[in-house]
């Protein structure tokens, strides 16, 4: 039992989703070019996408990787017989090794399955053992990767024991199989039963919005003393996190996805926040207001909402220089560098955790989000509507003022408000690719936004990608082409 405990720690070690937060990131719309950048990623800033693609290869490697952990864990754990007193903790173990298997195979369909929402195209390769070494697996069809999904969810729900402490929400638990669940059933256009799920979570685990909270000064609202919300991100407090990621110095600096030393505006940055993102965020289209010091509170204007989002300065460094005249500013990349600050390391830890943070993968938040694609697909806009305003007025600090309800002629206008919230809600930590790739054409053909000098300043010939193009589902690598003569790429690749 001990040996299964250990081998369990073992799996969990292999789970990360770095590459889906780092290829998301950089070819969809979150970021820019920072002052540092001297050509790095450029190429897939351009939209140039193939079998070669080294995110490609670590989201399907890594989640393999993990499964076949969960697999192994699985067989070694059907040579031993518990006693009865062993026989809960042996059951939870095997509920928790599922539960990894389930998530990896969602993550893994998430980018490479054809279409999510047909049953009989192509998904990826089902793993429920430990296959032979010189096994050539062909790839499953949808239906029969979701059934898998969902047959390991039902099998360790029934024997799963929440875990206790306050680091119980880094393993499995019945929280976390009911959000796969709601994400599960929200991709495949289940919303039925995705909106039963989301509201399991919200209903029975406890958790809350992450507050606004207040700021009173630069450095108590940047280490989270006074905004629940931030203290979220500087890993000081769990806030609304359903199931995270814990990491340490050499598990992999999330960070440096974007910049080398610092998330501050000297710290060698290669890309900042992509200036759409940043506007939407500042609110700056609504009231023209614009905050160019965060280290200064917010203003006190009639209209200062861009002010007392939290998200606004939660995810952009108060060191950042912001320039309200950065559509005519000569040298650009330059001199608006709209440092990234989503994930500012462990502040409360030793110098090693400088871009070193938990990852957060799944959020009440994204549960709140479900339901009200769920409310959209229902026809119910008045509910959507009420929900965002909620939603919108949680993410205003204290001083703010109460955000407008919405008011939806047509589902559409409804389902392009939600993926507008899920982009700013949810940037950077890897769901915008997918959000358009399933929600965009609902949304009215909305895709891929760039602001027009984060492309035009760099060469990149396109800032677009219309929804049809085949590059909204990733190429399966070239490593398991060659490696595996019964594979079928994706089309056009």
């Amino acid at each position: 039992m001990d040996d299964m405990d250990q081998y369990l720690t073992g799996t969990y070690s292999q789970l990360t989703t770095t590459s889906e937060i780092a290829f998301t990131s950089i070819f969809t719309d979150e970021v820019g070019f920072g002052p540092a950048n001297a050509g790095q990623n450029l190429d897939l800033y351009k939209l140039v996408l193939n079998n070669n693609n080294g995110n490609a290869s670590s989201i399907w490697l890594s989640h393999y990787s993990a499964i076949n952990y969960s697999n192994r864990l699985l067989k070694g754990a059907a040579t031993i017989t518990p006693s009865a007193a062993d026989l809960s903790r042996y059951n939870s173990i095997i509920a928790e090794a599922k539960v990894i298997r389930a998530f990896c195979h969602l993550q893994l369909m998430s980018y490479f399955a054809e279409d999510m929402t047909d049953d009989s195209s192509l998904g990826v390769i089902l793993m429920d053992r430990v296959p032979d070494l010189q096994e050539q697996l062909p790839r499953n069809t949808t239906g029969e990767v979701f059934a898998l999904i969902e047959s390991d969810l039902d099998d360790a729900e029934a024997s799963i024991v929440d875990r206790t402490g306050a680091n119980a929400y880094f393993y499995a638990s019945k929280n976390l199989i009911y959000a796969i669940r709601a994400r599960m059933y929200a991709y495949r256009g289940n919303y039925p039963a995705a909106e039963a799920a989301a509201d399991w979570v919200i209903n029975n685990s406890g958790l809350s919005l992450a507050s606004a909270g207040s700021f009173t000064t630069a450095t108590t609202f940047a280490t989270g003393t006074t905004s629940p919300y931030r203290a979220m991100w500087v890993d000081t407090n769990r806030g609304e996190i359903i199931w995270g990621l814990s990491r340490f110095p050499g598990d992999g600096a999330i960070a440096g996805v974007w910049t080398t030393n610092a998330t501050t505006a000297g710290g060698s940055v290669l890309h900042d926040m992509g200036r759409n993102l940043f506007n939407l965020l500042n609110d700056q289209d609504q009231d023209g207001l614009l905050s160019t010091n965060f280290q200064q509170p917010p203003t006190n204007a009639a209209n200062d909402s861009d002010d007392r989002d939290v998200r606004v300065r939660s995810f952009i460094d108060r060191t950042a220089t912001i320039r309200p005249d950065y559509a005519t500013v000569a040298n650009y990349k330059q001199t608006d560098n709209l440092t990234i600050d989503k994930y500012p390391g462990k502040l409360s830890g030793p110098t090693g955790f400088a871009l070193t943070n938990d990852l957060k993968v799944f959020r009440l938040s994204e549960m709140f989000f479900i339901k009200m694609e769920a409310r959209a697909a229902a026809g119910d806009l008045a509910t959507v509507a009420t929900m965002l305003k909620d939603f919108r007025d949680q993410r205003t600090m204290a001083g703010g003022q109460a955000q407008p309800l919405p008011s939806y002629s047509s589902a559409t206008l409804a389902w392009a408000d939600i993926l507008l919230e899920r982009r700013k809600e949810l940037c950077f930590e890897g769901h915008r690719y997918i959000d358009l790739r399933r929600l965009g054409a609902l949304a009215g053909g909305v895709s891929i936004n760039r602001y027009e000098r984060d492309c035009s300043e760099n060469a990149v010939p396109v800032c677009e990608l219309q929804l049809d193009d085949h590059r909204y589902v990733l190429p399966i690598p070239i490593d398991e082409i060659i490696g595996n003569s019964a594979i079928q790429q994706n089309p056009e690749y």
